[in-house]
């Protein structure tokens, strides 16, 4: 039972995770201009800086939630709140699913100013993701929802590490996915492929937001 359980917060965690990575943003911006610099490794090297950083928020978060998380309306405070970013992040996707996509990005993809003094995209990767405001709304919403899912579950840290597994999987995946098309000099990812992901990560966004919401008014009513 708790593999099944485990299993299901990987496969959501990937989905939701993914959902984030192909939006435009600075790291993307910033994988692509190294990519371009470096080759294919600058993906999985941006990734992996990502990663790092993320390990420390999510076990920060952890030791938080079970402090501090254990009341019904903390917990359902944190749930009704990151099930309206789920739902306000799917919004956008779902309304602009074609906005700046991976082959638009490649031509004007400086990166950001915080990086550039950094001499490997592993620790560019690390600084670019500090330094953007809504990976850090994203982690105090919709991540702790996750570790709070975790908890209720009893799963403990077998489910937290599924979370974390999940959720970088999909940065690997889909910053690897960038890389190789940009390295090849391919076009692997067609603006139709990439507004159909946009629609999809966009419609599970608002199936998890229900979720979260679902759970937090369970918990208080």
């Amino acid at each position: 039972m708790d593999a099944g359980q485990a299993g299901l917060i990987f496969g959501t965690s990937f989905v939701v995770g993914l959902s984030g990575a192909v939006t435009p943003g600075p790291l993307l911006a910033y994988n692509i201009r190294e990519t371009a610099r470096r080759g294919f490794w600058a993906g999985p090297w941006v990734a992996t800086g990502h990663s790092i950083l993320e390990a420390a928020v999510v076990a920060l978060l952890a030791v938080g939630a079970l402090q501090f998380m254990q009341g019904d309306v903390a917990f359902a405070t944190v749930a009704l709140i990151g099930g309206a970013f789920l739902l306000w992040m799917g919004y956008g996707m779902v309304r602009h699913p074609g906005i700046a996509a991976p082959a638009q990005l490649a031509g004007g993809a400086n990166g950001p100013v915080q990086a550039r003094r950094f001499n490997h995209p592993l620790l560019g990767g690390l600084a670019v993701s500090l330094a953007n405001p809504f990976w850090i709304v994203w982690w105090v919403t919709i991540g702790l929802n996750y570790i709070n899912w975790s908890q209720t579950l009893g799963l403990g840290l077998l489910g937290v590490a599924a979370f974390y597994v999940g959720h970088i999987l999909a940065d690997y995946a889909w910053y690897g996915l960038v890389s190789a098309g940009i390295a090849s000099g391919r076009r692997i990812l067609t603006d139709s492929f990439y507004r159909g992901l946009i629609l999809a990560c966009g419609l599970f966004l608002w199936a998890m937001a229900g979720y979260f919401v679902f759970n937090g008014v369970s918990r208080v009513v």
